[in-house]
């Protein structure tokens, strides 16, 4: 498993589709663009900008739920890639319990990074996934830097700058 961490929130310019960006925490040039939600992407835009809302949003409630109940989020795991869809798993350790949920990435993103939890990604993900490679035609390799070299001022989330 790769440790990744948030590197930002864009649009893709072709779909205008949210894409949660991860980068290795080791290594820059391992990246993972992941589409999500509209929804999703504010949660983590949020976060990520630490806007703190009027009153708990979605995950901030889940965040709340979990640590009233005793329970805290350990790490997430991108774990699969199946037909274009990425799976996520969301390790919750409650006293010596550790319960593993299912989940889409996005949610889980957005949850480890309420919790301050590691995001992790298996490397058959990383394999599997159809991140240009620099030896890749020029129309892969300019998607390759432009994802690298996206920076927070770059992220837009519904029209507006983030």
């Amino acid at each position: 498993m790769i440790e990744m961490v948030v590197h930002g929130i864009t649009l893709d310019p072709v779909s205008q589709m949210p894409i949660v960006v991860l980068k290795a925490k080791d290594n820059e040039e391992t990246i993972l663009p992941i589409w999500i939600g509209a929804f999703e992407a504010n949660g983590i835009a949020m976060k990520l900008q630490e806007v703190e809302p009027p009153r708990p949003m979605t995950y901030d409630l889940m965040k709340t739920i979990i640590t009233s109940m005793g329970g805290t989020v350990d790490r997430v795991v991108i774990n699969d890639l199946r037909d274009s869809t990425y799976y996520a798993e969301i390790y919750i350790v409650q006293g010596n319990n550790t319960l593993v949920i299912d989940s889409r990435p996005s949610d889980a993103i957005n949850l480890a990074l309420r919790f301050g939890a590691p995001i992790f990604v298996e490397e058959e993900v990383l394999e599997k996934s159809e991140v240009p490679k620099p030896e890749e035609d020029e129309e892969k390799k300019q998607l390759r830097e432009w994802l690298e070299n996206i920076k927070p001022d770059d992220f837009e989330i519904g029209g507006e700058r983030s």
